[in-house]
């Protein structure tokens, strides 16, 4: 059976914003601490403290944007501790990520750092669960104030005279948990007070964002659009795709067929997800001058065997290549909304897109469709309708065989990505191209696929699941078809 589409090129829908490809690097395990921070001592080759390998694979991806210090550690973070000469920096106990002992070695002007050498924008996350409206007031003047003041002067002691620019900065971190266990009219009058003193310095201005809803708690989602709408210029919402149950996740690698299956069935319901959570949005924002950030999304699993429970480290298949591609399409289809997203974790956390053992580095499955999707940044999303068929396994329901995405750059080119979940067959799609000059048209492919569905690379091992020209495709008549192999993520380029 052939899948049918229509391309549509000369129909916009709207920018993809590039901050949908952003990332989360929180103080948890050896995300930071090994994965971007070694110190200048360190004989790992680095930058000012900073690994040099890990900065230039996240280059490579165009990283546009990059939220830190977390997570739950935003919410017993003290920006304070970390700031002064290293030695004489307070030791604290990190009671959310195995109780191990931060020396806060990485604080603001590290992180500012990393995100020059990145050459991409910031995202802090202040602290309101367990800070004041002094400290997070007095943060941002320390960190954008450029005239006299007691925090421009501090900054300038330690050794940074020129104030930074800081566009992105979060109110507070899951307050409904982690954050507090704050009900949702609590919160927004918390956030209402809080976001008042976070003041735009010297033309610095700040894009204001609340902590939104975990997953499909609409509800808060409503209190905080009703209560808080007018103080807020983006809203977050998290989701994390687990296969299994909280306390029984299911493992990253050497899982079943119906794993599988079951991952990439509950990876869809971030459609049902964005959808609802819009429609509530556009009650109070018709405009939609408001975004909406998926700051936390990807796979969660239990840990690898014999590593630190609370360090959160998991590999990373060719399932979680499916994961990223998935979610990247969805996202792409509400740009309307979607202003930026951040997959959860960077570095050796979570759906990494980089994995560390002390000099040596890896790329994932998920680094690979990252790279494979740059191309949609910033891109004119165009109006593509493709018939994603029907996967099914084993009485599991069913869920579309494809799930694709198009866009066309600043140059005319135009992308498009295709998404197919089904472990067990090839696909055939046939999308009639319309708006363009298809006679003319010179096609070229990428694609990542396995022979085992839990594929994966290991420092062993590091190329072991990675991108491939493809080739499987024609042109005719005006139509464009595609042999998609099983499992694969295929992104082709129309020039």
């Amino acid at each position: 059976m052939t899948l049918k589409g229509i391309l549509n090129a000369d129909i916009g829908r709207g920018t993809i914003d590039r901050n949908i490809y952003g990332h989360f690097s929180e103080h948890l395990g050896r995300c930071i601490y090994e994965g971007i921070w070694v110190g200048e001592d360190s004989a790992i080759p680095n930058t000012n403290g900073i690994r040099n390998d890990v900065v230039n694979a996240l280059r490579q991806i165009k990283i546009p944007v990059l939220r830190w210090p977390g997570g739950c550690f935003a919410d017993e973070y003290h920006w304070m501790d970390g700031i002064g000469p290293r030695e004489s920096r307070k030791r604290m106990i990190n009671t959310h990520w195995g109780g191990v002992v931060e020396n806060n070695h990485f604080g603001t002007h590290e992180f500012m750092e990393l995100c020059r050498q990145l050459e991409c924008e910031p995202y802090i996350n202040g602290n309101v669960g367990s800070g004041t409206v002094q400290e997070m007031s007095e943060w941002v003047e320390y960190l954008t104030f450029q005239g006299e003041s007691p925090m421009s002067a501090l900054r300038t002691a330690n050794g940074h005279a020129e104030a930074w620019k800081v566009k992105y900065f979060g109110v507070g971190n899951e307050n409904w948990g982690c954050g507090g266990n704050m009900r949702p009219e609590y919160y927004a009058d918390l956030y209402r007070q809080y976001q008042t003193y976070v003041r735009n310095y010297d033309g610095n201005q700040i894009h204001r964002i609340a902590c939104g809803p975990n997953g499909d708690d609409y509800n808060w989602m409503e209190v905080l659009m009703r209560e808080a709408h007018r103080f807020m210029d983006s809203i977050t919402v998290h989701y994390y795709t687990v296969p299994g149950l909280w306390e029984n996740k299911g493992a990253a690698t050497g899982f079943t067929e119906a794993e599988w299956f079951e991952t990439l069935r509950k990876t869809l319901f971030m459609d049902e997800l964005i959808t609802r959570h819009s429609a509530i949005m556009d009650q109070f924002d018709p405009s939609k001058r408001i975004g909406l950030i998926v700051d936390e999304w990807g796979t969660w699993y239990d840990v690898e065997p014999g590593t630190v429970p609370g360090f959160l480290y998991q590999q990373n298949t060719l399932r979680d290549a499916l994961v990223a591609g998935i979610n990247f399409n969805i996202f792409h289809k509400h740009n309307e909304r979607v202003r930026m997203a951040n997959i959860a974790q960077t570095i050796n956390v979570l759906q990494a897109v980089i994995l560390t053992e002390g000099d040596q580095m890896i790329l994932t499955p998920t680094y690979h469709v990252f790279d494979m999707y740059k191309v949609h940044q910033d891109a004119e999303r165009i109006d593509l309708t493709l018939d994603g068929g029907a996967y099914s396994f084993e009485g599991q329901g069913e869920i579309p065989a494809v799930t694709s995405t198009a866009s066309k750059d600043g140059a005319g080119k135009i992308h498009i990505s295709l998404c197919h979940l089904n472990h067990l067959a090839s696909a055939e799609v046939s999308i009639d191209l319309r708006g363009l000059a298809s006679e003319s048209l010179s096609v070229t492919g990428t694609t990542i696929t396995a022979d085992k569905i839990d594929a994966h690379n290991t420092f062993a091992k590091p190329d072991n699941v990675k991108p491939i020209a493809f080739t499987e495709f024609s042109i005719k008549d005006g139509v464009l078809t595609v042999s998609l192999p099983a499992m694969s993520v295929t992104t082709l380029a129309l020039a």
